[in-house]
C-alpha cells in the first residue's frame, strides 16, 4: 500500500506538470515536514492571507498586468497554486487598454465575512476599490470606488465588534506629495462607501519614513494595524496597537533583517491555523526575480506579535529560513503556481498575463488546434521599443535559475513580420524571427533603458530558411544573466547574441514570454504559432 501511494503521487506530480498546472523549478517543502524560505520565489509583491475553515487564501499587488490581483490557495501555508484572478480586467477601462506601468493595483487586502469574500486595492491615480465574490475561485464583482481621489494607496478594512466598519490607507507621495501617514475612515456596513474624511492615526516621518500597506485587525481588544516601513529593499515591519481605533497607537518593530541575507522583510499578512498558532507572510525584494514570498513563524508575547526566530530577546525577529510548517502533514501534494503551458485547453494557464487589458484580436486557442496563435499586429509608425507594447503575453520570473523554451513558427505574410522571445523589464532583450524578402532572419535585440525611450540594438543576426524554431533562453542567479540560444530540431541549441542582465519593469521584477508584431506598413496578416511554452531547471 505504501508504494502505491507513492507511486500515485509521483504519476500525479508528473500530470500537473506536463499539464502546467503546477510549476516544477521552485519547491519549498522539503517533504519531511519542514519548508525553506522563500515559499514562493516569484513576485507575488504586497502579499495578503486570509484562512477560511482549512483553506488558505493569497492575494497580491498586480500593478499594470492584466489580469489582476491574482488568487492563490493553500492547504498548509507552504504549498501554494494559483485559482484565479479577481480583476480580468482594469478600470477604468479606457486607460488600461494601454500600458500604465507603475500604475494600476497596488497593495490588496483580502478578508471574508459573512459568506462573502472581499478584496479592497488602491490605485493610486483614481482611489480605493472593493470587489467581492461568494467563491474566490469564481466570478469577481467588478470594482465597486469606496473612496474616489488620487494618492490614496494599501487599503485595509475592519468590520468591528459592533458591525461598524472602517478603512485604514496610506498616501503615495508621487500623488499628492505626502506620504509616511496611515489615516481611518467610518465605512457603511456594506464596505462600499466612505462616510468622513477620515483621521490620520499615525505619522511615521520621525523614526518609520515611508510607512505604507497597512493591515488591520482586531486581537483581544486591542486594534492592530501592521505596516510596513523604511523602504521596499531596506525597510522594516512595525506593529501599532491601541484599545481605540482612532489611538494614539503604541509601535513596535518586531521584524528586521536582522543577522540575515533577508532584506526588507516586510508587507504582508499575519494569519492563523486552526490549531491556534500564528504565522506571517511578507515579501524580500529581490531585484530581477520581483518580490519574492516568505513565512515566519510567529509568538505572541504580553500582546506582541515576535517574528520569526529572536536571538537576542529583543521582541524584535529576524527571518528564519528552514522550520516546521504550519501543518507537518505530509500528505499534501506538493505544488506551486504552473509554469509551463501546452496550450491544449483551450485556455491560456493562468500563469499568463498582459501588459495592458488584452483585447480578443490578440490571440487564439482554436477547438482541435494543440497551440496557441499570436497575430503580428501592427506596430506604430513611432515605435521605438518594446515598452509600449500592450499584448505582450509574459509570467513572472519562477525560480532564481530556471530555461524558458518555445517551439514556434511564424506565419508571414509579409517581409517585417516577426514573433519570438523575449525578456522583459525597464531593459529588455528579445530573440526574435523576422521574414525578409529571401527568407527569415533570426536576431537578438537588446534595449537597455526602454522605459526612457531608447531604441533596440540588433546585437546578433543569423539568415534561415526555416520558419520553424525553438528559442531558448537560459536564466541563471543571483543576477539574473540571461544568454539565448535557438534549435531546427529541439535537440541540438546553438547560442546566439550576447549575455544580458534581466532588470525588474514598473514595481514589478522581470518577466519572460511571447511576442509578435509587424511593421507599420507590412501587408494584412501573419501570425507567430506556438506549439508549446516550457519551463525547466
Amino acid at each position: 500500500m505504501k508504494n502505491e501511494t507513492s507511486n500515485w503521487l509521483v504519476t500525479a506530480l508528473f500530470l500537473l506538470c506536463h499539464h502546467g498546472l503546477t510549476g516544477q523549478v521552485w519547491r519549498a517543502d522539503n517533504g519531511d515536514g519542514t519548508y525553506s524560505n522563500p515559499i514562493l520565489y516569484a513576485d507575488y509583491s504586497d502579499p495578503d492571507v486570509i484562512r477560511v475553515g482549512d483553506d488558505y487564501y493569497m492575494t497580491a499587488s498586480s500593478f499594470n498586468c492584466t489580469p489582476g490581483l491574482p488568487i492563490l490557495h493553500s492547504k498548509d501555508l507552504v504549498n501554494w497554486s494559483l485559482i484565479n484572478y479577481a480583476l480580468p480586467r482594469q478600470y477604468p477601462e479606457e486607460v488600461f487598454d494601454q500600458p500604465q506601468h507603475f500604475k494600476g493595483v497596488w497593495a490588496p487586502c483580502i478578508r471574508y465575512r459573512d459568506g462573502i469574500y472581499y478584496i479592497y486595492y488602491g490605485d493610486p491615480d483614481f482611489g480605493i476599490y472593493q470587489l467581492k465574490a461568494e467563491d474566490p475561485a469564481g466570478e469577481w464583482s467588478e470594482p465597486v470606488l469606496v473612496k474616489p481621489g488620487k494618492g490614496l494607496i494599501d487599503s485595509s478594512p475592519l468590520w468591528d465588534d459592533d458591525g461598524q466598519a472602517y478603512l485604514v490607507h496610506a498616501w503615495a507621495a508621487s500623488r499628492v506629495q505626502v506620504n509616511s501617514l496611515l489615516t481611518v475612515h467610518r465605512m457603511n456596513s456594506e464596505g462600499t462607501r466612505v462616510l468622513d474624511r477620515g483621521k490620520h492615526v499615525f505619522d511615521g516621518h520621525d523614526a518609520h519614513p515611508t510607512v505604507e500597506g497597512p493591515k488591520f485587525y482586531k486581537r483581544k481588544g486591542y486594534y492592530y494595524i501592521f505596516a510596513p516601513a523604511g523602504g521596499v529593499a531596506t525597510g522594516w515591519q512595525l506593529v501599532l496597537r491601541s484599545r481605540n481605533i482612532y489611538g494614539p497607537y503604541e509601535e513596535k518593530v518586531v521584524l528586521a533583517q536582522g543577522n540575515t541575507a533577508i532584506n526588507g522583510p516586510h508587507q504582508g499578512a499575519w494569519v492563523d491555523t486552526p490549531e491556534g498558532t500564528s504565522w506571517f507572510i511578507h515579501f524580500q525584494d529581490v531585484e530581477a526575480y520581483g518580490r519574492i514570498v516568505h513565512l515566519q513563524p510567529v509568538q505572541w508575547v504580553d500582546d506582541w506579535p515576535v517574528i520569526g526566530a529572536d536571538p537576542d530577546g529583543d521582541g524584535m525577529g529576524e527571518p528564519v529560513l528552514r522550520h516546521v510548517k504550519p501543518h507537518a502533514d505530509t500528505k499534501h501534494l506538493s505544488v506551486s503556481p504552473p509554469e509551463s503551458d501546452e496550450f491544449s485547453g483551450g485556455e491560456l494557464g493562468l500563469q499568463w498575463q498582459w501588459h495592458a487589458n488584452p483585447q480578443l484580436v490578440w490571440s487564439a486557442l482554436l477547438p482541435g488546434k494543440d497551440h496557441l496563435r499570436l497575430f503580428a499586429l501592427p506596430r506604430s509608425a513611432q515605435f521605438i521599443n518594446h515598452w509600449e507594447t500592450p499584448n505582450l503575453l509574459l509570467q513572472k520570473f519562477p525560480a532564481p535559475d530556471f530555461t524558458a523554451t518555445a517551439k514556434i513558427t511564424l506565419e508571414a505574410t509579409d517581409a517585417d513580420q516577426s514573433g519570438g522571445l523575449l525578456v522583459m523589464g525597464r531593459s529588455y532583450s528579445a530573440l526574435q524571427l523576422t521574414k525578409v524578402s529571401d527568407g527569415y532572419v533570426l536576431q537578438q535585440v537588446i534595449c537597455e533603458q526602454a522605459d526612457k525611450g531608447k531604441p533596440e540594438v540588433v546585437v546578433a543576426s543569423r539568415p534561415l530558411r526555416e520558419k520553424n524554431l525553438y528559442l531558448r533562453v537560459q536564466v541563471r542567479g543571483p543576477e539574473a544573466r540571461c544568454t539565448f540560444s535557438f534549435s531546427t530540431d529541439g535537440q541540438t541549441f546553438e547560442p546566439i547574441g550576447d549575455p544580458f542582465t534581466a532588470v525588474p519593469g514598473g514595481w514589478i521584477g522581470a518577466k519572460v514570454g511571447l511576442f509578435a508584431g509587424k511593421g507599420s506598413g507590412s501587408a494584412r496578416g501573419g501570425y507567430l504559432d506556438v506549439d508549446w511554452f516550457r519551463i525547466t531547471p
